[in-house]
């Protein structure tokens, strides 16, 4: 896990992610594109018909689960879920992932509740450096590259799916 104080991992000119240079000059759909660790999070989001609204202007703060985080799914999760008949629920848990506002990790407080686009809350853990965030059903995400600033928000990369109990 990266400690979020290394200044190593960010500049000005913006965070690499996933092979590429997330830069703040770009939406946040624009900067996940270029990630090869969130090729399954974009196809999510086109298949919610979500590209618009998270190219808007915010501004919002997104966790972003990796491909990896998606793969520790129980399998055929991602199959089902990107199907037409299942846009709801995915649409459910993509917003989930999203908060309104810019929250960088310095905002981010031990025993803080986020609430959602999706309506409902995740409660933030943290220790020094360490963010983590608690869904409603009792998973948990390792924020493991803080502070993607993008034109129109904030990005953090996650390390596990979150769920709403919904």
């Amino acid at each position: 896990m990266k400690n979020m104080s290394m200044s190593s991992t960010s500049s000005s000119a913006g965070v690499m992610v996933g092979g590429a240079m997330m830069t703040p000059d770009k939406d946040i759909v624009d900067n996940a594109v270029n990630s090869n660790e969130h090729t399954t999070l974009v196809a999510a989001v086109k298949g919610a018909g979500l590209v618009e609204t998270l190219e808007g202007a915010g501004p919002f703060t997104v966790f972003a689960p990796t491909n990896a985080a998606f793969d520790k799914l129980p399998a055929g999760t991602v199959n089902t879920l990107i199907q037409p008949e299942n846009k709801q629920k995915l649409t459910t848990i993509l917003t989930y992932h999203v908060v309104p506002g810019r929250l960088l990790a310095a905002d981010l407080k031990d025993g803080q509740m986020l609430t959602t686009v999706e309506g409902e809350t995740l409660m933030v853990h943290r220790t020094g450096n360490t963010v983590m965030l608690h869904d409603s059903k009792g998973g948990k995400a390792n924020v493991t590259t803080p502070d993607v600033v993008s034109s129109n928000g904030v990005t953090h990369v996650i390390d596990a799916v979150l769920m709403p109990t919904k």
